[in-house]
């Protein structure tokens, strides 16, 4: 296709093409840079077109090539929920910006994929992660909800985590009550916790999604209410599903794009 065509047709049969092509694309640079850098096997296997997305990622990433029913429908329903929800976050409104100069779907899509690398856009599950290990590292017992919520009181207060004072994987610019988004995931959490024997990580999950609101408002009462969002559970199912970090914000990618 012609890359700097600007006609329907030709747009639209980028746009497919890209859709198709990115958990590809991917699932590839992983693999080689675990090959090229990690020390690991190049394993490389064709996509399977009478597979859906989520399946062929797993299939494409895991040295096996296997994977659960459960693992796939979550990995498809994280995708979705991550496609896209109004225009108004940062990459998408990149992608307005850059395609209102006339430029090629290409050069619309990488700059809009740099500002997913941004760690307050992309790697925001990264950031819940790197927290979740420092509580359990802190805490004597990370299983004892009062200890949880008396260190999340000392982040909140700029006494631990990176000084910030944020609780990552909380608070949304639209959603104050409840982020549909984080519930559905949230669920899927659960059964893959149950399935992986991790169901007192989900429960510190869980724990932190009760506490920290309230602690927000008793540290920061100017602050509004805020509930968990998507953030907090994505990186616990990437974890559960064995993907990589490094595959997280392109993962991200790979559902983003429908909607960019």
């Amino acid at each position: 296709l012609t890359p700097d065509a600007l006609d329907l047709e030709t747009n639209l049969g980028q746009a497919v093409w890209l859709i198709a092509a990115f958990p590809t694309i991917a699932a590839y640079a992983y693999r080689a840079k675990a090959h090229y850098h990690l020390g690991h096997s190049l394993v490389l296997r064709y996509p399977d077109p009478e597979k859906g997305t989520a399946e062929n990622l797993l299939g494409l990433i895991r040295r096996t090539g296997e994977y659960t029913n459960l693992e796939a429908e979550t990995l498809d329903l994280a995708l979705i929920l991550h496609a896209e929800h109004g225009g108004g976050n940062n990459s998408s409104f990149v992608t307005h910006v850059v395609t209102s100069a006339f430029t090629d779907i290409y050069s619309s899509l990488a700059a809009s994929i740099l500002s997913l690398k941004g760690s307050r856009h992309g790697g925001a599950n990264l950031r819940v992660m790197r927290q979740m290990d420092e509580i359990k590292k802190k805490t004597k017992n990370w299983r004892d909800a009062k200890q949880v919520g008396a260190y999340l009181e000392k982040i909140a207060d700029r006494k631990a985590g990176d000084g910030t004072g944020l609780i990552y994987g909380l608070g949304h610019a639209v959603y104050t009550i409840s982020d549909p988004l984080a519930k559905l995931l949230k669920e899927k959490a659960k059964m893959l916790a149950e399935a992986n024997g991790r169901m007192d990580e989900f429960a510190l999950y869980d724990t932190i999604e009760t506490l920290a609101p309230g602690i927000i408002r008793q540290v920061h009462p100017s602050a509004r209410d805020v509930c968990a969002n998507v953030d907090l559970y994505s990186g616990f199912v990437y974890d559960m599903l064995g993907i990589p970090q490094d595959l997280y914000t392109p993962l991200f990618a790979v559902g983003r794009v429908v909607g960019w």
